[in-house]
């Protein structure tokens, strides 16, 4: 009986491991297949017309056909390319700058109306993006801004996400380590800087990957608040690359998966951590 709920647990693990990989690895070999072989396998998933679409487990005739156009015949690739990092590199690392120090406020110091502010930050947090996007395309009308990357840098470096990560990983530090600073005459910058950044380091870094994954794969903030196609980044460029050129759009939408996968595959051991932080936020 035992043995035999052994390999039903197995079995469920390998069909959920196949759901998650199939794609992936569909993408894979779509990235090393010929634009022709596309064009008659799964084009027809993509024409208005429709048709019987095919998913092969192989190319016929493995190619670098497509990465080969998309590196060396896409120029705009490379711009987009920086758009992207142009857009998400200044928000994470602004929201390790500003989140920091909010979060070890909110973990660490008797604030007056400490649990209301922690509230509205949980309130935030959950809000989707259309409730927000009316009011952020107003303020960001009035402050000239839309049409930038500022409309979608300043609006992320103040994410509520983040901040309540690391207060949670803040607040696990023992009192003690504090107390024991402060006698011996460390300021409130001195330990922030010396003891919170160190043993907050697991949930500074879970905040900075998650925070990278989500503005990586961001469309609805750039689709709503950026307007001309010099500043698109990937999420808005790969539609467009696809109805030109399938096979291009499909090595677009593998090269674009690598970063993301890198990052996580570097943060694992860190989101693992800061999900582990303990302590609360009462």
């Amino acid at each position: 009986m035992i043995r035999g709920k052994k390999i039903l647990s197995y079995v469920v693990l390998v069909l959920l491991s196949l759901a998650v990989w199939l794609p992936l690895w569909s993408l894979l070999m779509s990235a090393l297949t010929s634009s022709d072989e596309l064009e008659r396998t799964i084009g027809p998933a993509f024409r208005e017309n429709g048709g019987q679409a095919v998913l092969p487990v192989l190319p016929t005739w493995p190619t670098l056909q497509p990465l080969t156009e998309l590196l060396l015949d896409t120029p705009g690739f490379f711009s987009v390319f920086w758009n992207t990092c142009l857009l998400v590199f200044p928000q994470v690392l602004g929201q390790l700058l500003v989140g920091a120090p909010a979060a070890w406020a909110l973990a660490q110091k008797e604030l007056q109306g400490r649990k209301l502010i922690l509230g509205l930050y949980i309130v935030l947090m959950l809000l989707p993006f259309q409730v927000l996007m009316a009011p952020s395309y107003f303020v960001l009308r009035r402050l000239s801004l839309l049409d930038t990357p500022w409309a979608i840098i300043l609006p992320g470096v103040f994410s509520t996400l983040p901040v309540f990560l690391m207060s949670r990983s803040f607040s696990g530090i023992p009192p003690e380590l504090i107390e024991a600073a402060k006698l011996d005459g460390a300021n409130a910058i001195q330990i922030f800087v010396k003891i919170g950044l160190p043993l907050g380091r697991p949930g500074i870094l879970a905040a900075a990957v998650l925070s990278f994954l989500e503005a990586w794969s961001a469309i609805e903030q750039p689709m709503s608040f950026l307007r001309s196609q010099e500043h698109w980044p990937f999420s808005l460029f790969l539609p467009v690359i696809s109805s030109e050129n399938l096979a291009s759009g499909l090595a677009a939408g593998l090269i674009t998966l690598i970063p993301a996968v890198l990052i996580f595959k570097f943060g694992q051991k860190y989101l693992e951590l800061g999900i582990q932080a303990e302590g609360g936020l009462g």
